[in-house]
C-alpha cells in the first residue's frame, strides 16, 4: 500500500509555465486526506520549490538541491548535506575552461556572475525548452526566476569559496553546447566524492554522492517508519532516477526522457495535461 507519494517539481507536477493545475492540487488535496505524505523532491533551492506550492495553498515537507537539503512542512531545515570547497573550486576551473554558465548554490543564496549573463542564458534555455512561448512570456518568466531565488552576482567566484561560513550543496552548469558538456562530464566520470545528473538538456548538476533525491526520500520514509514498497515517485529527467529506483511504485511523465521511461513501471500523461493527478488517482481507494 502507498504511503508516500514523492513527486518532481519541473516537467512534472509544474506545468510548462511554472503552475500546479487545479486537477493536480485536488489529487494531492485528496491523497493527504486519505493519509499519505506528499513530498516535493526537486532540484531547486527551498526559497524556489516552496513558491508554487504556497501559490496551490499546499502544504508538504520538501526534499531540495536533489537531496542535500531536507526541509519539514513548517520550512524547518531537518538535513543537510555539504559539499567540499576543494571540489568547488575544482568545478569551478573546469565549468570555466569549457564557457559554461555556472551557478553556486550555498546556505546565502545562489552566486552567480553578472546578472545580463544570467538573464540572457535563462532566456535561451526557456526558448529552447518551450518554443511554443511568446518572446514576451519568455523573458517574463527569466525576469521571475530573478524574483524566485536569492542570487548573488559576483565577478569572482573564488572570493565565496575563500569564506569560511558559506557552504555548498549544490553547482549548476549550463550550456548549449552539447560537446562542452559532454566533456564536463567525462572529466567528472567515476569519482566517489561527487554525483553527477541532469534536470535538462542544456545542464549538469552537481552534487555530495549522499545528496539523491532517492537517498533522501528513503531517509524521510525511514523515520516515518515506511519502506520502500510504500513509496510511489514521479519524475521526468535523471536527477529524478534515484528515487525512480528506490520506490515500489516508479511513475514516469509521458514527457519525460526515454531512460526515465524506461525505469519506470508506470507512464502518465505529460505535465500540461495533469499526469501528476492522474498518477494519484490510480492509486487511491
Amino acid at each position: 500500500m502507498i504511503k508516500i507519494i514523492a513527486t518532481d517539481l519541473d516537467g512534472t507536477l509544474l506545468s510548462s509555465t511554472g503552475e500546479i493545475s487545479e486537477k493536480n492540487i485536488e489529487a494531492i488535496r485528496k491523497a493527504q486526506k486519505a493519509g499519505i505524505e506528499v513530498v516535493v523532491a526537486t532540484g531547486r533551492s527551498y526559497a524556489s520549490a516552496s513558491i508554487p506550492l504556497k501559490k496551490a495553498a499546499l502544504n508538504c515537507p520538501i526534499i531540495c538541491v536533489n537531496g542535500a537539503e531536507l526541509y519539514s512542512v513548517d520550512g524547518q531545515l531537518i538535513h543537510s548535506i555539504t559539499m567540499n570547497k576543494t571540489l568547488i573550486d575544482e568545478i569551478i576551473k573546469v565549468t570555466n575552461n569549457e564557457q559554461a554558465y555556472l551557478e553556486l548554490y550555498t546556505n546565502e543564496g545562489i552566486y552567480a556572475k553578472k546578472q545580463t549573463n544570467f538573464i540572457d542564458i535563462l532566456t535561451k534555455i526557456i526558448s529552447l525548452n518551450h518554443p511554443e512561448i511568446t518572446k514576451e512570456e519568455v523573458e517574463k518568466r527569466a525576469e521571475q526566476r530573478f524574483q524566485d531565488e536569492s542570487f548573488i552576482f559576483t565577478d569572482d567566484f573564488s572570493t565565496v569559496t575563500n569564506q569560511a561560513h558559506i557552504e555548498f550543496v549544490k553547482a549548476l552548469a549550463f550550456s548549449f553546447e552539447s560537446d562542452k558538456l559532454e566533456k564536463i562530464k567525462q572529466t567528472f566520470k567515476n569519482r566517489n566524492d561527487l554525483i553527477v545528473t541532469s534536470s535538462g538538456p542544456d545542464n549538469i548538476e552537481f552534487n555530495h554522492p549522499e545528496a539523491q533525491k532517492g537517498i533522501a526520500l528513503k531517509a524521510f520514509a525511514d523515520k516515518l517508519g515506511f519502506s520502500s514498497e510504500n513509496i510511489m515517485a514521479i519524475g521526468d529527467h535523471y536527477n529524478d532516477l534515484s528515487m525512480l529506483k528506490l520506490s515500489g511504485r516508479s511513475v514516469a511523465m509521458e514527457n519525460a526522457v526515454e531512460e526515465i521511461k524506461a525505469q519506470a513501471d508506470f507512464i502518465t500523461s505529460k505535465n500540461d495535461h495533469d499526469g501528476v493527478a492522474k498518477a494519484i488517482e490510480a492509486i487511491l481507494p
